[in-house]
């Protein structure tokens, strides 16, 4: 699909990309529970201490997540639930450089106490979607338009 398919879908709320983030933190707990139970297999059982290389591993995890299902579908489970999507300015879903890139300015955005973020107050995207050139676009209109 092209972005021609979605120039009518305005961005998507503030309100509904916090409220995908929260839905979408309960599979990734459950994921990185998963990834964790697995390093402590290779680690015989005993207790993993923080290490710089165990935070950079679950940060994979993470970061893969995303753009995994942003490159597959332009949607995680808790876009799809509230009917939001993530597309490139290029056309279609993002790649997997784009989908990185924006995982790393999100970063940025929260680590600069949030303002990347609530910059969608102000403006129709945030700072990760300007820089990755990516947006987040609401998606509800698109299914009633089907029915």
């Amino acid at each position: 699909m092209t972005n021609n398919f979605f120039h009518d879908c305005p961005p998507a709320s503030l309100f509904k990309q916090f409220a995908a983030m929260l839905y979408d933190s309960l599979l990734i707990f459950a994921v990185l529970f998963l990834a964790t139970a697995i390093a402590l297999i290779f680690n015989r059982g005993e207790a993993i201490e923080s290490s710089p290389l165990f935070s950079l591993y679950l940060l994979s995890i993470l970061f893969s997540f995303y753009a995994w299902f942003w490159h597959r579908s332009g949607q995680t489970l808790g876009m799809r639930a509230w009917k939001i999507r993530i597309v490139s300015e290029l056309g279609g879903n993002p790649g997997w450089g784009s989908s990185y890139l924006r995982l790393v300015f999100a970063l940025v955005s929260i680590l600069c106490l949030g303002v990347g973020y609530f910059w969608r107050l102000f403006k129709p995207y945030t700072w990760h979607d300007k820089l990755s050139q990516t947006s987040i676009i609401d998606v509800s209109s698109l299914e009633r338009t089907k029915k």
